[in-house]
């Protein structure tokens, strides 16, 4: 699609969300703490400032995950 599209100016980007956004349903279905979760604000965030990147360094793909993720 990035590359159909790019030429008309279109911003085509692949996000991956890797965890669960913190809401009432992620702490009662998911016993998860807030601590454990994404913080929704700053997944807008990070989404606003993908969407208003400069056409010269788009961002093609983009992974998004929690800091206490264990490797």
């Amino acid at each position: 699609m990035a590359r159909e599209l790019g030429p008309q100016g279109i911003h085509v980007a692949h996000l991956i969300i890797d965890g669960v956004i913190w809401s009432d349903r992620a702490r009662d279905a998911f016993r998860l703490s807030r601590e454990q979760c994404l913080d929704p604000e700053a997944v807008a965030r990070t989404c606003v400032t993908l969407l208003a990147q400069d056409r010269s360094a788009w961002t093609h793909e983009l992974d998004i995950r929690p800091d206490r993720e264990t490797f």
